[in-house]
């Protein structure tokens, strides 16, 4: 199943979406809830209710305007760094040298503010005068549906609700000034979030492959099974005494290829477009303003 935000007739609405992804039905959401986009949905199946009624007839996909299907988590969302091998060795002489990841050692572990967010197809603004070093890292995020604490490994792929696509949108310079990551990673803007989110029995997240083009150059491309993390792994580390509600999000890190990594490093401009796309899952396509 694929659930999506959308606006239609000035109003944001919640949909189901068909498996073609060309149409979207409606469903029978008060308003208040359905300004909470599919985020509304997710609670509401976690305390044991159903998945609401069509509202209305299916419409032509292209004659709404998708926004990110969890227009404002319900916090910060969790993010992953460095978690795939390639992507680790690439920084391996940069900055990050002093904090090798390798399969020994814990996930690096930091927060995007939920105000970052946009929808599938939004701008971008890159906060000029502040960083000159913007950078793109696409990512497959996982939704939880199941709340729970100190969850097992064996049992954290039972906690997840779906999958959607993120672009972990980071300004370098400010990355590195603060030692500490949320900043870079929280401007406005800096999370495009979508199209959809596609329910866990309908996608295998631990065997897709991501993504990234820039002006139409494919930068990133790389298997999740070459995370060094895996999502079990993630999901049971992050609930380590700490409490994960239905609808977290958990960015689960980059294949190599981003900006600050190539050599020379190509950092984003005005003007520039980023596409991220997961196999089976859609894709997102944001300008850089």
């Amino acid at each position: 199943m694929r659930l999506a935000t959308y606006f239609h007739g000035g109003q944001r609405q919640v949909g189901r979406v068909s498996a073609d992804g060309t149409r979207i039905t409606p469903l029978a959401l008060p308003h208040a809830q359905a300004e909470r986009g599919v985020l509304a949905i997710i609670e509401a199946l976690a305390q044991g209710g159903a998945l609401p009624e069509a509202g209305g007839p299916a419409l032509d996909i292209a004659s709404v305007r998708l926004d990110a299907p969890l227009p404002r988590p319900r916090r910060n969302l969790w993010c992953v760094g460095r978690n795939y091998h390639a992507h680790a060795k690439e920084l391996s002489a940069s900055v990050f040298k002093d904090n090798d990841a390798n399969p020994e050692s814990w996930p690096i572990v930091f927060t995007k503010v939920p105000e970052c967010v946009v929808g599938p197809f939004d701008d971008v603004q890159i906060p000029l005068g502040v960083s000159e070093q913007i950078d793109y890292e696409a990512e497959l995020a996982v939704v939880i549906g199941k709340g729970g604490k100190n969850i097992a490994r064996g049992e954290a792929l039972g906690h997840v609700f779906g999958y959607t696509v993120v672009n972990d949108v980071t300004a370098r310079d400010v990355q590195m000034r603060h030692q500490q990551w949320d900043m870079g990673k929280s401007f406005d803007t800096f999370c495009p979030m979508g199209p959809w989110i596609v329910t866990a029995d309908e996608f295998d997240g631990e065997r897709t492959r991501v993504r990234c083009w820039v002006n139409g150059e494919l930068r990133q491309d790389g298997p999740t099974e070459h995370m060094i993390f895996d999502i079990p792994t993630l999901i049971e580390t992050l609930s380590r005494g700490i409490t994960l509600y239905p609808g977290d999000v958990i960015a689960t890190g980059t294949p190599a290829g981003v900006g600050m990594g190539l050599k020379p490093p190509r950092y984003l401009r005005p003007g520039d477009v980023v596409k991220v796309e997961i196999d089976r899952l859609g894709a997102i396509e944001n300008r850089f303003v």
